[in-house]
C-alpha cells in the first residue's frame, strides 16, 4: 500500500505594492484623495520653544481647509523628528476634496535620503487600508524621489495566509506632488526606476516569507521562470539528474536528504543593443529553501526563520527582474543553487566528501555549513563557463556575521578594492549599508582537510572562514561576497523594514548595476 501524495498548499492572493504616481498639481486640489501627508522640519535655531517648520504645500492646504496647521503641529507636539506623525481628522473634507478625511504632519528631520525614506515609511504605515494618499515629501529636494518611493512601498509590505481577508492591506495609491513643471519625462523615468527597485525588494521579501511547506527548490525555480517571462530574460534550470550528470556535487549533496530534489537556476539579462564586448557580471544567490541543519541539526529555535535561508536566491531573482528598468549597461547572469537541507536516511553525513563542479573536493564536517557547498558549485560554474568580469554572491551564510555586525549592517568581503568601494557606495545610497570585513589569509590553513581540498566546518572566525572557503572557487576573477545573515530578518517593524524577511541587498545591487559604469576600475 502506497501513501497518498499530499498536494502542495495553495498560496492565497497577496496584496500588491501601492501604485505610485507623480504630479505637479498642488495637493490641496487633487480630487479623490483620502489623506494628505505634509512634511514637518525641526525648528531652526536654538530656541527650544520655536515652532516646527512646515514643508511644501502646508500653507495652501491650511488655507483651503481653514486650518492653522502651525498651531495644530504645536498642539500635537510635532518636533520634526523623523517618522513622527501627527494626525488631524478632517471629517467633512475640503471644498475641492470631498473625500479627504485626514491630514498627516510627518517629521522629516534633516530631510536627507535616509530621513525621507523613513518618513515615507511612516506615512505608509499610517495610511494602511486607505484608498489614496497625496504627499509633498518629494518637494523637499531634487533627489528625494527614490528615497520616498522606497519608503512608501517597503513600509507597506504585508503577507497573509489567514482564513478570510487580510487584516492589514497597503494604501492603494500614492500621488507624489512636485513643484510646477517638475513632473516631466525625466522625472517620470526616475519614478519608473524607483518603483522598479522598490518593487524588486518587495518581491524578494515575498519570496523569503513564503513558508517551506510550499516553497521548495522546484517552486523557487518556477518563480524564477515566471520572472524570466515577465522581464524577457533567458532561463535555464538543471534538475537533479542533470546536476548529477553535470558534476554539481555540492548542490546534489546538500539536497539529497530531501523529498524535494535540488535545482540550479540560471537567468540571463542582456542590455539592448549590447555588443559582444559588453562585459558580464555574475550574481549568485544561496537558495536553501529550508535549513534544518541536516544531520548536524539545529536547535528548534534556530530553525524558526529558516524558510528565509534562500533570501540570497530571492535577492538575485528579484534583482534580475528589475535590471532593464534601472538601465543596467552590462550583461548579467543570475545563478541560484536551490536545495532543501533536510534530515533523512539519505542525507549527507559528517565525514562525507563532495566533488564540486570543476573537480574541487570538500570534506563535510558540519552539515549545517551547507550554503557554502551549493555556492561553491555555482561559483565554479560561473568561472569556467561565463567569462565574468566580476562575480557577486549573496547569502544568509553565517551566524558569525550577525555576532560581528548586529542586525542593521550586512557583511561584505571582496577580492577587488574597486568592486568593494562600488558596492559600499551603492549600499549607502540605497539604504542597505554594508561593512567590509577582511579576507584574512592567515586563517586559510584552518580550511585544510586530511582527505579533501577543504573542510566545510573549519574552526575560526565563522564569517571569514566561510568567505575564504568560497574564495577558492573564484580564482583570479574579481569577486565580492555579501553575507546578509545579519540582516536577513528584521526583528521588528522599523523604518522601511517590516517584521520578518528583509530581502536585503536588492536595492544595493540595483544601485550598483544601474549606475553608468558598474565595473569602473574593477580588475585593474
Amino acid at each position: 500500500m502506497t501513501r497518498a501524495t499530499v498536494p502542495p498548499p495553495t498560496l492565497p492572493a497577496q496584496a500588491s505594492p501601492p501604485e505610485v504616481a507623480l504630479t505637479d498639481h498642488p495637493v490641496h486640489a487633487l480630487a479623490g484623495v483620502e489623506v494628505v501627508a505634509l512634511p514637518v522640519l525641526p525648528a531652526s535655531g536654538d530656541d527650544e520653544h520655536a515652532a516646527p517648520l512646515l514643508g511644501p504645500g502646508a500653507a495652501e492646504v491650511g488655507d483651503a481647509l481653514g486650518l492653522d496647521l502651525v498651531a495644530a503641529a504645536e498642539a500635537g507636539r510635532a518636533t520634526g523628528e523623523v517618522g513622527q506623525v501627527v494626525t488631524l481628522p478632517v471629517p467633512l473634507g475640503g471644498p475641492d476634496q470631498p473625500d479627504l478625511r485626514l491630514v498627516l504632519l510627518v517629521g522629516v528631520g534633516a530631510a536627507g535620503p535616509t530621513e525621507l525614506r523613513r518618513a515615507a515609511a511612516a506615512v505608509a504605515r499610517a495610511t494602511r487600508g486607505r484608498s489614496a494618499v497625496a504627499t509633498t515629501l518629494t518637494g523637499l529636494h531634487d533627489d528625494a524621489l527614490e528615497a520616498v518611493v522606497g519608503g512608501l512601498v517597503l513600509g507597506s509590505f504585508t503577507f497573509s495566509w489567514r482564513q478570510g481577508a487580510a487584516d492589514v492591506v497597503p494604501v492603494e495609491r500614492v500621488v507624489l506632488s512636485v513643484p510646477s513643471g517638475a513632473a516631466g519625462p525625466d522625472a517620470q523615468a526616475a519614478l519608473q526606476r524607483a518603483v522598479a527597485a522598490a518593487g524588486a525588494s518587495w518581491r524578494a521579501r515575498a519570496l523569503a516569507t513564503v513558508p517551506s511547506n510550499l516553497k521548495n527548490p522546484a517552486w523557487l525555480a518556477d518563480q524564477a521562470r515566471q520572472v524570466a517571462e515577465e522581464a524577457g530574460l533567458g532561463y535555464r534550470v538543471w534538475d537533479d539528474d542533470e546536476l548529477r550528470a553535470g558534476g554539481f556535487g555540492g548542490i546534489v549533496g546538500v539536497g539529497q536528504g530531501s523529498a524535494t530534489p535540488p535545482r540550479l537556476v540560471r537567468l540571463d539579462y542582456t542590455p539592448r543593443k549590447a555588443s559582444r564586448r559588453v562585459p558580464t557580471v555574475v550574481l549568485v544567490g544561496k537558495g536553501i529553501t529550508f535549513d534544518s541543519g541536516g544531520i548536524s541539526i539545529k536547535p528548534a529555535q534556530g530553525m524558526t526563520t529558516m524558510k528565509r535561508d534562500m533570501t540570497g536566491g530571492g535577492v538575485v531573482i528579484a534583482t534580475m527582474a528589475a535590471l532593464a528598468a534601472v538601465g543596467c549597461p552590462v550583461k548579467v547572469v543570475g545563478l541560484v543553487p536551490a536545495a532543501e537541507n533536510a534530515v533523512s536516511g539519505s542525507a549527507m553525513r559528517p565525514g562525507d566528501v563532495l566533488r564540486h563542479y570543476g573537480g574541487r573536493t570538500t570534506e563535510v564536517t558540519n552539515t549545517d555549513a551547507e550554503g557554502r557547498l551549493v555556492l561553491g558549485d555555482a561559483l565554479a560554474y560561473a568561472v569556467a563557463e561565463l567569462a565574468p568580469a566580476a562575480i557577486v554572491d549573496v547569502a544568509t551564510l553565517t551566524g558569525g556575521v550577525k555576532v560581528a555586525l548586529g542586525q542593521q549592517v550586512g557583511g561584505l568581503f571582496a577580492s577587488d578594492d574597486a568592486l568593494a568601494a562600488s558596492l559600499l557606495a551603492a549600499g549607502e545610497h540605497a539604504g542597505e549599508p554594508l561593512w567590509r570585513l577582511p579576507l584574512w589569509s592567515g586563517y586559510e590553513d584552518k580550511l585544510a582537510s586530511k582527505v579533501a581540498d577543504a573542510d566545510n566546518g573549519a574552526s575560526g572566525p565563522a564569517a571569514i572562514m566561510a568567505a575564504l572557503f568560497l574564495k577558492a572557487f573564484v580564482g583570479d576573477v574579481p569577486w565580492a561576497h555579501l553575507d546578509i545573515a545579519s540582516v536577513g530578518d528584521s526583528p521588528e517593524d522599523k523604518h522601511e523594514w517590516t517584521l520578518g524577511p528583509t530581502g536585503y541587498g536588492v536595492r544595493a545591487l540595483l544601485a550598483w548595476l544601474g549606475s553608468p559604469d558598474p565595473l569602473a576600475g574593477v580588475g585593474s
